[in-house]
């Protein structure tokens, strides 16, 4: 085996960084102990799915070929509730209604609107830097209010609808904190599991929906959610993302290795 030139499909599992899940692989497989690896393209720590990762000597171009690569997801809707990450791994900070009253029509019409957006701003809790400092840092440090969020284009390739189900919200808030659990190291899981608790109101159930969508290396789906919310005028967060696609590298091939780039997805 060429490791020199390998490209790894590995599967990251909620909860966890892709550093954690390099670290986990290697563990479970001693034969790459020692190897220089690196991912191409993130996923938040409630984010699962494929994890494209670089062995050894994978030269600077080929590693930014992949990460261009446009990808899939399927990602579930929590509506009437709003985080400050636009994910369940952070603090609520506004809790609307759920936009039962023609759902149907509303949703397509949110979605063919989505699926026309050309760019995005990056999410105040992303990696994204800016002055020297990433967004993540100056939204800790209570400051973000204090410069300008820079944007980036973005493509929609196709998005779509497959079902909405009604959860009951002592389910919901147990599935947040079971999930909440899964991450390790200072994510502010306390404050975040306090804050879901006091949102819990009078409802007896919440809506939830999946959807699907190809989009653009970049696009943030959680970014989506959120906007998707506030067009729905009710609030919404990413109750689960999971990637399933990485250009040619699918997410039934996990924990599998490719000696040569697969082709970029048409």
């Amino acid at each position: 085996m060429n490791s020199k030139s390998e490209i790894l499909n590995l599967y990251k599992v909620l909860g966890e960084t892709p550093l954690e899940c390099l670290y986990r692989f290697k563990e479970t497989h001693p034969e790459y102990k020692d190897m220089k690896m690196t991912y191409a393209g993130r996923l938040d720590p409630m984010a699962e799915g494929v994890l494209v990762v670089l062995a050894e000597s994978i030269d600077a171009v080929k590693k930014q070929e992949i990460i261009e690569n446009d990808k899939d997801y399927e990602f579930e809707i929590l509506w009437g509730f709003e985080t400050d990450t636009y994910d369940v791994l952070g603090l609520v900070t506004n809790v609307g209604k759920e936009p039962l009253k023609h759902f149907d029509t509303k949703i397509g019409k949110i979605l063919t609107e989505t699926a026309k957006k050309k760019t995005q701003e990056y999410p105040p809790y992303s990696s994204r830097t800016v002055s020297g400092k990433t967004l993540f840092n100056w939204a800790r440090e209570g400051k973000i209010h204090e410069i300008d969020i820079p944007s980036r284009g973005i493509k929609i390739f196709n998005i779509s609808h497959i079902h909405t189900r009604l959860l009951k919200q002592d389910a919901m808030l147990a599935e947040i904190e079971m999930k909440v659990a899964k991450v390790h190291g200072d994510f502010r899981q306390q404050e975040i599991i306090s804050r879901w608790r006091e949102s819990v109101d009078e409802r007896e159930q919440v809506l939830v929906s999946l959807c699907k969508a190809t989009v653009s290396s970049g696009t943030y789906i959680r970014s989506l959610v959120h906007t998707m919310g506030e067009s729905m005028g009710c609030g919404a967060t990413a109750y689960s993302i999971k990637r399933t696609r990485v250009g040619t590298w699918k997410i039934d091939e996990k924990i599998t290795s490719y000696l040569d780039t697969p082709s970029q997805h048409d």
